[in-house]
């Protein structure tokens, strides 16, 4: 565009002298020129710059993680897939029952996390601390167990010993963790319960709500209705029969 403002301005100008029109030219080829210039020099600034190193991977990964768990259905995917991971890595261990048990336990107190209050609040922090124990624990069993084959035969003694040991103690944190559980529903449970004996207040107020919007509907009802016998005197002495009328009025003479 600089280029070709710049012939222009060089062929009109003198042909026809300078006029407004050819100031115009002249001026926005001036322009197109320097800003031309200017951002070649932009280009070779940036150029001679080095590029940006790679980014980190696992940094990478981690911000991805950190986007999608903003919602609520991407921390449900977060979490099942690295449920899965996980699962995956303890396929055939001798702990990979009761890493399922541990699953279902977590999840079930993490549906009974937003009603634990007061003195249950404690118990969530020492199960969280639990958890991340006894899954640690796990994967120690597991890492253990596929190195047991390749152990030397005077050495594996020693190791399916330890590796027997630690597995019941991860099954009996479990079991532990499971137990934990349960009582954190039965407190969940009994705090639900009226401080009294009979239905709950919010029960008695729904009942007494509906009983009282029933008779308004009742009344309302009523009140719409006409009476069933309101006749007026006058339509009563016309609907007397004509004979009747003329009988009265020969007795009356």
């Amino acid at each position: 565009m600089g280029g070709g403002l710049t012939a222009a301005a060089a062929v009109l100008v003198p042909y026809s002298g300078i006029g407004i029109v050819d100031a115009v030219w002249a001026g926005a080829a001036g322009s197109s020129v320097a800003l031309a210039w200017w951002r070649w020099s932009d280009h070779r600034a940036l150029a001679a710059t080095p590029p940006p190193p790679a980014p980190d991977p696992a940094l990478t990964g981690q911000r991805l993680a950190a986007a999608i768990e903003r919602f609520p259905a991407g921390r449900s995917v977060m979490n099942e897939m690295r449920r899965q991971k996980n699962r995956y890595v303890l396929r055939g261990s001798a702990v990979a029952l009761a890493w399922d048990r541990l699953d279902r336990a977590s999840a079930t107190l993490t549906g009974l996390a937003g009603r634990l209050t007061g003195p249950g609040e404690g118990a969530l922090l020492e199960a969280a601390t639990a958890e991340h124990w006894l899954r640690d624990l796990g994967q120690r069993v597991a890492s253990i167990e596929r190195a047991i084959p390749i152990t030397p035969v005077e050495g594996r003694a020693a190791i399916e010993q330890s590796h027997a040991s630690l597995a019941d103690q991860f099954t009996t944190g479990v079991d532990a963790f499971e137990r934990l559980v349960a009582a954190a529903a039965s407190y969940v449970a009994e705090d639900g319960h009226p401080l009294t004996e009979g239905a709950h207040p919010a029960l008695s107020s729904l009942i007494d709500a509906t009983d009282r919007l029933r008779g308004l509907a009742e009344a309302l009802t009523e009140l719409k209705r006409p009476p069933a016998a309101s006749v007026r005197p006058e339509r009563t002495a016309a609907m007397e029969r004509p004979e009747d009328v003329a009988g009265s009025a020969g007795t009356n003479r």
